[in-house]
């Protein structure tokens, strides 16, 4: 991790330099007018002389600790005068000229539009990036996003992109050259020009109803597993792992399952497995394998005394021998770990359950140049036990995010969030989540654009009391110094199994067990889910909108996907769906396709041809396509499992367009998209996309290919939460072994009768046996002489008989 750790490390000390004439957030701005085709940036080749050491509407920039200087030559590209800005030492931080942050200068953009600039240039370093800042209606001027690397030039070169499109509430925009290595940039002659509007609108290719909500499609061919975990693999095929599947008989027997899918043609391939993978932890490498940690070692004991037991075996998946491979084994048991993709190409696990069934307080982490798990000493730990499957999430400068999303009963103590920093092993709460203790299988995902750095965290409930799942959205934008959850917009509603068919969902009722999936459009469809534990699903889709904020129903999944479900995008644009587990210990085979609106619109870009397909950090990659783009990018491969994938991420990839050909300009900065495959999506301007192309982006070679630290700015740097440093040595943390939320007492080990019914089901027998029965659970044998929940009261070993529910 040593790259990671010197930009964490760089990161901690750095102070931003605001610029000078830089708009506060309370101050009036004009009304923004239409931008014309005319070049919108003012004294665009420095000749007009400014009131200071500066021409006219530019101003100097940067921040951290290095040696610069801001020089007016006449070393120009045309006319007599040029911009150089130079550093002659760096330890951390960049210098930039950019266009003055005012109502006079800075250019008028508007939401929704893209524009395309330009620049000429020379220069001595490797380290310098079209840099962008945004000014937002109501909090003032930010960081947008770097758009370019600039390649070494000694004469000079001309540098087009094409910006994303412009954020809601942005009425203007600067941007110039940052350089951030030693050596310098010299730069004339910029233009800024509105991109032309889109191409007509789209038409219909579906029924008005699919074009508007999308559709969805049951399967002929039903999976053959009972999968709980799935992984797009870089061939386009999908791994569906089951382990033992949550059936304890096939665990008895040693019949462990996988299965291969493939897209092309719907067949499924099984694939011996070695271990029972059931509720392990998995991520792929950066050369597209896939790494699986821990699983079952054993199940809950009859009477409820054992809890589930995690191994420390490791495995590796390989997609193109589809054969599994063992690793070295962890330091502890993980069953329900955490498991994140790092910029340097190695994972960092977290949490789970021990061979003993007691909570795994040890930070794991597999080292990619050594291809093994490392041993506890040479991994910082804190001995904080961070839950089952707890969502951490990577930020752009190699810290974590710990969003709140977790598996079972309530949140870690405190605020419920946190930002875990590894190289000064620290944890500092993060304020804001609502309802903390009733996030249970809710899902989180860092939005579209990564670069942007915000976390949507979505429903969610509590197995140990199970209340009605939540509509409970919230949303944190983790580039703000001190970043803290707001409340986002209540998750639409939709109809709800309660045993007696669908009805409308009322009041505050909204679902666990949420899947949420990144589209190519740039937005994230969130769909499945139940209202209580293992109970009730709900049937309800929708696709928020990064932009708006906003949701919008669409067509809902017409199964049940609660618990052991999954949801993620496949190659084409379509969003597959597989699984649900309910407490009666069934499993739903069917698997479920959704189209979403967007593959309703006509005909599809098509990417002709991609140059090359391994990719560095910082390049300029060029493909072609047929017809106008409006955008690119790439999107990480699904590794989901309950709710759960951190990984998850779609990075912009801004364009350079010369009429079909289309340059792509790679982020410098492996935080943002950790090495590895990624789908590749070309869209259009009315937000159609291309079947993917699969690219290969590098990293450690990169990484060690320059002394200067990749180009990330201060955010979240003088957290003011409660922060924790590593505590006493410990061995584990004590966990209940009615974690699950089931009461081992009654039925099969793969039947769950929860600890607590949902509130609205009395606590009697009768209506007890009710619930169970409208849920389909049948008649359940007692394990034992205990019934906590009085199942049995004519005490015959049959809870719910027709003796106990018998008036008397």
């Amino acid at each position: 991790m040593r790259s990671v750790r010197k930009q964490s490390r760089l990161s901690r000390r750095r102070t931003a330099l605001v610029g000078v004439g830089a708009l506060t957030a309370g101050l009036l701005l004009t009304s923004p007018q239409p931008a014309s085709a005319a070049n919108l940036v003012k004294n665009p080749g420095f000749e007009t002389a400014g009131t200071g050491d500066m021409p006219a509407c530019w101003e100097k920039s940067g921040w951290g600790d290095n040696d610069f200087s801001f020089t007016t030559t006449s070393d120009a590209h045309s006319g007599s005068k040029a911009m150089k800005v130079e550093l002659t030492r760096r330890v951390s931080g960049d210098r930039k000229a950019l266009i003055t942050e005012s109502t006079e200068c800075a250019p008028v953009v508007a939401p929704g539009k893209q524009y395309d600039l330009g620049l000429w240039y020379k220069t001595t370093t490797p380290d310098a990036s079209i840099t962008l800042f945004r000014h937002d209606a109501t909090n003032g001027w930010q960081y947008w996003t770097d758009l370019k690397t600039l390649e070494m030039q000694g004469g000079w070169t001309q540098a087009t992109v094409r910006t994303p499109e412009v954020p809601a509430g942005t009425d203007r925009i600067t941007w110039g050259v940052s350089v951030y290595g030693t050596g310098s940039a010299t730069t004339d002659d910029y233009t800024m020009e509105q991109v032309a509007d889109p191409v007509p609108d789209p038409e219909c290719t579906g029924t008005a109803e699919q074009c508007a909500n999308g559709k969805w499609d049951v399967l002929a061919t039903k999976n053959p597993v009972r999968s709980m975990h799935s992984v797009v693999l870089h061939n386009g095929k999908v791994l569906l792992i089951a382990g033992s599947g949550n059936d304890e008989a096939m665990f008895k027997a040693g019949t462990f399952t996988s299965a291969v899918y493939d897209p092309a043609n719907g067949s499924y391939k099984i694939i011996p497995t070695p271990k029972d993978m059931f509720c392990a932890g998995h991520v792929q490498l950066q050369d597209g394998r896939v790494l699986v940690m821990s699983g079952n070692k054993g199940y809950p004991s009859a009477d409820g005394t054992v809890g589930y037991q995690g191994y420390k075996d490791s495995y590796i998946f390989d997609p193109t021998t589809e054969t599994y491979s063992k690793t070295n084994d962890m330091n502890d048991g993980h069953w329900y770990p955490s498991a994140t993709a790092l910029g340097n190409g190695d994972v960092i696990s977290f949490g789970g359950l021990k061979e003993d069934s007691t909570g795994s307080v040890t930070a794991e982490l597999w080292s990619d140049a050594e291809q093994q798990w490392l041993p506890t000493w040479k991994v910082n730990q804190t001995w904080s036990y961070w839950g089952l499957y707890p969502s951490m999430i990577l930020m752009q400068d190699g810290r974590l995010f710990y969003s709140g999303s977790h598996v079972f009963g309530n949140n870690i103590p405190g605020t419920g969030s946190a930002i875990y920093d590894y190289d000064a092993n620290t944890v500092t709460q993060i304020p804001g989540l609502q309802n903390k203790d009733e996030r249970d299988q809710s899902a989180s995902v860092l939005l579209p654009p990564a670069q942007d750095q915000k976390v949507l965290t979505i429903g969610g409930g509590n197995i140990d009391s199970n209340p009605d799942a939540n509509r409970l959205t919230d949303v944190i934008d983790l580039k703000d110094p001190n970043p803290a959850y707001v409340a986002g917009p209540p998750l639409p509603q939709g109809t709800v199994d309660l045993g007696n068919g669908k009805v409308p969902q009322t009041g505050n009722q909204g679902k666990m067990y949420v899947s949420a999936v990144l589209l190519p459009d740039g937005k994230v469809l969130e769909t499945g889910g139940a209202l209580h534990n293992r109970a009730n699903p709900v049937y309800e889709s929708s696709i928020y909108d990064p932009a708006t904020g906003a949701f919008d129903p669409v067509a809902a999944d017409p199964e049940a996907r609660g618990y052991h479900s999954s949801s993620f995008l496949l190659p084409d644009g379509r969003v597959m769906s597989t699984g649900d587990n309910p407490g009666n210990g069934t499993w739903n085979h069917n698997v479920s396709i959704y189209t979403p609106p967007y593959l309703l619109k006509g005909a599809r870009p098509t990417i002709t041809s991609v140059i090359d397909t391994e990719w560095n950090y910082g390049d300029t990659q060029r493909i072609t396509v047929d017809r106008p783009i409006a955008k690119a990018e790439l999107i990480r491969p699904a590794a989901v499992t309950h709710s759960s994938d951190p990984n998850q991420r779609f990075v912009d990839l801004p364009l350079s367009v010369d009429g079909n050909n289309v340059d792509l300009n790679v982020t410098s900065n492996p935080n943002l998209a950790p090495p590895g495959w990624y789908m590749l999506f070309a869209v259009d301007a009315n937000g159609v996309p291309s079947v993917a192309k699969w690219v290969h982006l590098q990293g450690p070679s990169a990484l060690s290919a320059t002394d200067a630290s990749a180009h990330v700015h201060s955010f979240a740097d003088s957290l003011e939460g409660t922060v924790t440093e590593p505590g006493k040595k410990k061995t584990s943390q004590k966990v209940s072994p009615t974690v699950s939320g089931c009461d081992r007492h009654y039925g099969s080990i793969n039947v769950c009768v929860p600890t607590a019914f949902p509130d609205e089901v009395k606590k009697t027998t009768a209506a007890r046996c009710a619930w169970l029965k409208a849920n389909d659970y049948g008649r359940l044998k007692i394990n034992g002489k205990d019934d906590p929940l009085k199942l049995d009261r004519n005490r015959d070993g049959i809870a719910c008989g027709k003796g106990d529910v018998a008036k008397r």
